[in-house]
């Protein structure tokens, strides 16, 4: 027997975003930090170091998200680390989001025309100065859909962190839905509050890479 959704259950909904908004604010900082270094890493002069980005990369992509968030929940636990489900949540999305963003990333300094690179080289420019002042500025503009995209994915993925006891709105979906049996009408709110969050990104992204390529 369904029961009417009540205003307590839309409260419960809003709170389950609210928390879906910061582990998806929290995971996309850790995605950014780990995913410089691991571009930096592929980009080293060393082969060795190159290749052990390589496998990093295709390892994580390669891996289901649901595997990596189970590994890094049961898999500290044995190592004598018992985190929270939040912070072993917010590293398995971190570190996951890294290999992606990093192959992002490097596809964007790639994309930057070869004429860049040798103008900025005769300029008398270091290399260090060649990428910061010349190259990466160009990437940057390259890489913000692309970057936002995987934003958007990455924000709708924080819902499979339901299953290591993380409580965000999917979660607290199941729960309304479960008392209420009104399982249509919540997961059509649910839905329409990840749309509401999602769309203004990619529509935010699509004017910035416009007033970027203005700009240059």
């Amino acid at each position: 027997m369904t029961h009417p959704l009540a205003f307590h259950d839309f409260v419960v909904l809003l709170v389950g975003l609210e928390w879906t908004i910061l582990l998806s604010a929290a995971a996309f900082l850790g995605s950014v930090i780990l995913g410089l270094v691991v571009l930096a890493l592929r980009r080293s002069r060393y082969a060795v170091v190159r290749m052990l980005a390589f496998v990093f990369i295709h390892v994580l992509q390669g891996t289901p998200l649901l595997g990596l968030l189970l590994l890094m929940f049961f898999g500290l636990a044995l190592f004598g680390y018992d985190v929270a489900a939040w912070v072993a949540a917010t590293i398995g999305l971190s570190v996951y989001g890294s290999a992606f963003l990093s192959d992002i990333w490097d596809g964007a300094v790639r994309a930057v025309p070869k004429g860049q690179w040798e103008a900025s080289r005769a300029l008398g420019l270091s290399s260090g100065l060649r990428f910061r002042l010349v190259i990466l500025p160009q990437a940057f503009t390259i890489s913000i859909p692309p970057t936002v995209g995987f934003l958007v994915q990455l924000l709708k993925n924080t819902s499979v962190a339901s299953i290591t006891g993380v409580v965000e709105l999917s979660r607290d979906a199941q729960i309304v839905s479960s008392s209420t049996f009104e399982f249509f009408r919540v997961y059509a709110a649910v839905c329409g509050l990840y749309f509401l969050l999602c769309y203004p990104l990619t529509w935010y992204s699509r004017r910035l890479e416009t007033s970027l390529k203005k700009a240059r």
